[in-house]
């Protein structure tokens, strides 16, 4: 009978206006519930209330501009206010690596403290954020140490690709939610419904096990990424081809053609973050996560991979050397900049005495605010080449997919591009006079393969 009082639209309170917490809170308003979102900074959601949207996130500007016009998105500073109504409240707020890689539970634990002295009915409230095992437990015991009324806490981790949220948040592989409280399962089965009608599963599962599943899937794909890059090292060294490799393995349905991409290491706020927080968490817990602590080690060195290549070419001597660098955001379709390897290859370049233009279609606003006039920008991606002694790639943006290479030709002092994300075709670089260098594959030298 309890899951009448939740049939059709909810009201629904995320707290948190970050890229998890306002793609969720957009995306649930999408389907016709009524989000208040909540946000400790005033200047955010002054501009969100105006309809700025503060992040780029493909798609999701016309859902957001949508909500707002129909009344069902509002941002607010006040979280008494924002839970007051709200049938289920998401915690989406940040979960920084402390110095020992560990998640850093203040802010959610601290907004736990605060609900347990406002709930007057019973809520569900939810974990969204990326938390350690445990987490939930932990929350609801700082909810209950002032609650006087009855709530359950679930955790239900995202599984969000940036560029790609929108679709995966309204169209889920799956989603995991983890309770023990049949109450809550009803509430969330029901909220969760309009995004599984094609039969993909809601898979209900305690809630250590939820937690873990986020931690353990982002750890995979990091692996799988890893793996490929030192096969892709590995190539360099003997002469074999990492595409052919990638399609010879890719074929086989146990391994499957995804994440098989190798190039400069993973970034972003997810992957180094999440297996960071897992590998601090075995050994909080007297567990070596072995092929973990490689995976990361092996991304570090990664990054720079390129670096040595560009260094090697010139015979270890960058000084003076212009370049124009392709990519700032750690992947293509997001403006995110954490732990993007172009920041890494920056701060080479320029200790060893090189001068960087950049140009990225979202990113260098952030960048700028990073690092100033460390660097020049450009105004588009051939001003960045003008002068250049060389192109470097470092992130897969779809407009440097097909370049004019004449034009290119004109602009660069030399004709050379190393690309750390394997853009173009080896083969059509053959006798064209430009010396290309990329990621596992052959080397091509004026006009000949080396």
């Amino acid at each position: 009978m309890a899951s009448s009082l939740y049939h059709g639209s909810m009201n629904i309170a995320v707290i948190g206006t970050g890229y998890v917490g306002l793609v969720t809170g957009t995306c649930f308003s999408e389907t016709g519930n009524n989000v208040i979102c909540v946000d400790i900074d005033e200047n955010k959601v002054r501009r969100m209330q105006e309809g700025q949207i503060p992040i780029y996130e493909p798609h999701l500007d016309v859902l957001f501009e949508r909500n707002i016009k129909q009344n069902r998105l509002k941002f607010t500073t006040d979280m008494a206010s924002a839970i007051q109504d709200a049938q289920v409240i998401f915690l989406a707020l940040p979960t920084p690596p402390g110095e020992d890689g560990a998640a850093d539970l203040r802010y959610v634990l601290g907004v736990a403290d605060q609900l347990g002295k406002m709930l007057t009915d019973y809520k569900v409230i939810v974990d969204k954020s990326t938390v350690p095992v445990g987490t939930a437990e932990r929350v609801h015991a700082a909810i209950a140490a002032h609650a006087k009324v009855d709530f359950d806490v679930v955790s239900n981790p995202e599984f969000l690709r940036e560029g790609f949220a929108v679709d995966d948040f309204l169209k889920p592989d799956r989603v995991v939610i983890g309770t023990s409280s049949e109450r809550a399962r009803r509430v969330m089965g029901d909220l969760y419904k309009p995004f599984v009608r094609q039969g993909n599963p809601i898979l209900f599962m305690d809630e250590r096990s939820a937690e873990l599943t986020k931690y353990a899937a982002n750890a995979f794909l990091a692996t799988k990424i890893t793996f490929m890059n030192e096969i892709a090292n590995f190539c360099d060294r003997v002469g074999a081809d990492v595409d052919k490799v990638r399609i010879g393995i890719g074929s086989d349905t146990r391994i499957g053609k995804r994440f098989l991409f190798p190039g400069i290491g993973f970034g972003g706020s997810c992957f180094p973050k999440d297996v960071s927080a897992l590998l601090q968490s075995g050994q909080d817990a007297g567990y070596q996560f072995e092929i973990i602590d490689a995976v990361l080690r092996v991304n570090d060195r990664q990054k720079l991979v390129l670096v040595e290549k560009i260094k090697k070419h010139y015979g270890g001597n960058l000084k003076g050397r212009k370049f124009g660098l392709w990519g700032l955001a750690f992947k293509a379709d997001t403006d995110d900049i954490r732990e993007a390897p172009a920041l890494y290859m920056i701060d080479a370049l320029v200790e060893a005495g090189a001068k960087v233009v950049a140009f990225d279609p979202e990113a260098m606003p952030n960048v700028r605010k990073l690092v100033g006039d460390k660097i020049g920008y450009a105004e588009n991606a051939y001003e960045a080449l003008d002068g250049a002694d060389a192109l470097i790639i470092a992130t897969e943006w779809s407009v440097f997919r097909t370049p004019d290479f004449g034009r290119m030709q004109e602009l660069l002092r030399e004709k050379i591009i190393f690309d750390g994300r394997n853009l173009y075709d080896v083969e059509q670089f053959e006798g064209s006079g430009f010396h290309y260098e990329s990621i596992g594959r052959q080397r091509i030298q004026s006009g000949k393969g080396q």
